[in-house]
C-alpha cells in the first residue's frame, strides 16, 4: 500500500479530507489536506503563481517542492501530523518527494475582542483568544524588549497541542526557569487539554486550595507577570495566558493600577484587601455572635439582632449555609447561562427569592445583608479563581464559629494563615513578595 492509498484509509472516517491531483510545471502533484482548514482553490492559485514566476523550470521534483515548502519525510505519521496542524500536504508520486506548505488557511477563529472574563477601566481593551500564534503577536506589542524568549513544545501523543513557555531572560529566576522547563520536558508524552492535566504535568499539588496559576485574558497583565521575573505559559486552544508561579499579593495588584495616580492606586488595592477579609470574615463573625457569643454584643445591637430572628425557626449556622448555598447557585447559573439569561436569574434570586425568604421567615433580614455585602466584597479580588479561594475558606470559618464561636473564629483564621504559609507556587511560597528576582524593578 502505498503513501496516498495509505492516507484514504487513514482519514476515510474524515469527510473534509480530500486528495486533489494538480499540475506543478511538468509534474503531476498529490495536493492533501483537511477542507475544514484549508482554502483550497485560493492556496492552489497560490502554489501555480509561485511555480509560474520561477525562472528555472527544468527543476527536479524535490527541488521544487523544496521552494514551495519544508520537505518531509513520506511516511504515514509524520504526513499526518502536518495534515492535523493544517499544514497543505504535496506529494509527487513518481519521486515520493512530500513537502508541507503554510497554504491560505479557512477562518476558524474569533477576531481580537475585548476581555469576556475581565473589565479594565483605563487599560488596553484587546483580549487572548483561542489561536496560539495570535496571542504571542499580542503579548509582543506590549513586551517590545529583546530578552523575551518563546519556547515551543508539543505535548501529548494522542491529542498533540503546543504549549509556549514564555518568559524574559533577564528578569526570570534562573532555577524557576529551570525547573519549568524540566517538568515540562519530562512531561510531554502527556495529553493536556485543560489546567488539570498541566497541573499534574508540572507536578504541582491538585488539592490545593490556593491556586497554583494566575489566568488572565488581558495582555497587559501577562506582560507585567513578565517583568516580575514570572513565566507565562500558553496552550493551543485556550483564551487564558497562564502565570505562574502565582503569589498572594496578585490576588490584589494588577497591571491597570498603575494607570491611576499613586494614592488611588494604594487605595483601590487596600479596598480589595479589605474586601477579602470581609468576605472570609464577616459571615462567620455573624454565625459566632448571634448563636454562640451573643454577650460579647452590645445589650442594644443584641436585642435588636435577636428581634429580627425572632420568628427564624433555625439556627444561625443553619440559617447562613441555607442562604448561602442559594448565592452560590445564583452564581454559578449566573456565570453558565447566556448574557440574556443571566441578568433574570440574578433578579430573580436576588431580589424576588431573597424578599420571599424574609417574608417566609426562613431568613433574617440582617442576614440577607450581611450576605449581600460579603458576596460583593468577594468580587473584590483580582482574578475569578483567587474569588474561589475565598469562598472556601469562608465555610471553613463559619463551621467553627458555629461549634467555637469567637475562640473557633480566631483559631479558624490562625489555620487558614498557616495553611497559605505552607504553600509553594513552583517552589516559591505562597505569601512570598513578588520581587522574585534581584534584577526585578519596583512592581507595585
Amino acid at each position: 500500500m502505498n503513501l496516498k492509498e495509505s492516507l484514504a484509509e487513514y482519514f476515510k472516517a474524515n469527510a473534509d479530507y480530500f486528495n486533489v491531483e494538480i499540475r506543478l510545471l511538468q509534474y503531476h502533484v498529490q495536493v492533501i489536506g483537511f477542507d475544514s482548514l484549508v482554502d483550497l482553490p485560493q492556496s492552489i492559485a497560490s502554489l501555480q503563481t509561485q511555480t509560474s514566476n520561477l525562472t528555472e523550470t527544468a527543476l527536479p521534483p524535490a527541488d521544487l517542492l523544496k521552494i514551495l515548502g519544508e520537505l518531509v519525510e513520506p511516511d504515514l505519521e509524520e504526513v499526518v501530523t502536518g495534515i492535523k496542524k493544517g499544514h497543505l500536504i504535496l506529494l509527487e508520486p513518481l519521486s515520493g518527494a512530500c513537502c508541507a506548505v503554510l497554504p491560505i488557511s479557512k477562518t476558524v477563529t474569533r477576531s481580537i475582542t475585548s476581555p469576556e472574563t475581565e473589565n479594565t477601566l483605563y487599560g488596553s481593551s484587546s483580549a487572548f483568544l483561542e489561536d496560539i500564534n495570535t496571542n504571542i503577536g499580542i503579548l509582543r506589542k506590549h513586551c517590545t524588549g529583546s530578552s523575551l524568549h518563546v519556547e515551543t513544545y508539543t505535548v501529548g501523543k494522542s491529542h498533540p497541542k503546543s504549549l509556549l513557555l514564555i518568559y524574559q531572560e533577564d528578569k526570570i529566576n534562573p532555577r524557576l526557569l529551570q525547573s519549568i522547563q524540566a517538568k515540562i520536558k519530562s512531561g510531554l508524552d502527556q495529553d493536556v487539554h485543560h489546567i488539570q492535566q498541566l497541573e499534574k504535568m508540572l507536578g504541582v499539588n491538585t488539592w490545593s486550595l490556593v491556586t497554583n496559576f494566575n489566568m488572565t485574558e488581558l495582555p497587559q497583565n501577562a506582560a507585567h507577570a513578565l517583568q516580575q521575573g514570572k513565566a507565562v505559559l500558553m496552550l493551543d486552544r485556550y483564551p487564558f495566558a497562564i502565570i505562574i508561579p502565582s503569589l498572594v499579593m496578585d490576588m490584589f495588584c494588577m497591571k491597570d493600577d498603575h494607570n491611576y495616580p499613586l494614592p488611588f492606586m494604594y487605595l483601590i488595592r487596600f479596598l480589595r484587601i479589605l474586601g477579602v477579609l470581609i468576605a472570609t470574615i464577616i459571615p462567620g463573625l455573624y454565625v459566632a455572635l448571634v448563636s454562640v457569643n451573643p454577650e460579647v454584643l452590645r445589650l442594644q445591637l443584641a436585642l435588636s439582632i435577636a428581634n429580627s430572628r425572632q420568628e427564624v425557626p433555625y439556627p444561625a449556622f443553619v440559617e447562613t449555609l441555607l442562604l448561602l448555598i442559594v448565592l452560590e447557585l445564583i452564581l454559578e447559573a449566573s456565570v453558565r447561562l447566556p448574557k440574556s439569561v443571566g441578568p433574570t436569574i440574578t433578579m430573580v434570586g436576588g431580589i424576588i427569592l431573597g424578599q420571599a425568604a424574609v417574608s417566609a421567615k426562613l431568613v433574617s433580614n440582617l442576614l440577607i445583608i450581611v450576605l449581600a455585602g460579603t458576596t460583593i466584597a468577594s468580587s473584590t479580588v483580582v482574578g475569578f479563581q483567587n474569588s474561589v479561594s475565598v469562598r472556601v475558606f469562608k465555610y471553613l470559618l463559619i463551621i467553627l464559629s458555629a461549634i467555637y464561636g469567637m475562640l473557633g473564629l480566631l483559631a479558624g483564621i490562625v489555620v487558614i494563615c498557616a495553611y497559605m504559609g505552607h504553600q509553594k507556587s513552583m517552589g516559591i511560597p505562597y505569601l512570598s513578595l513578588p520581587i522574585l528576582n534581584q534584577k526585578d524593578e519596583r512592581n507595585g
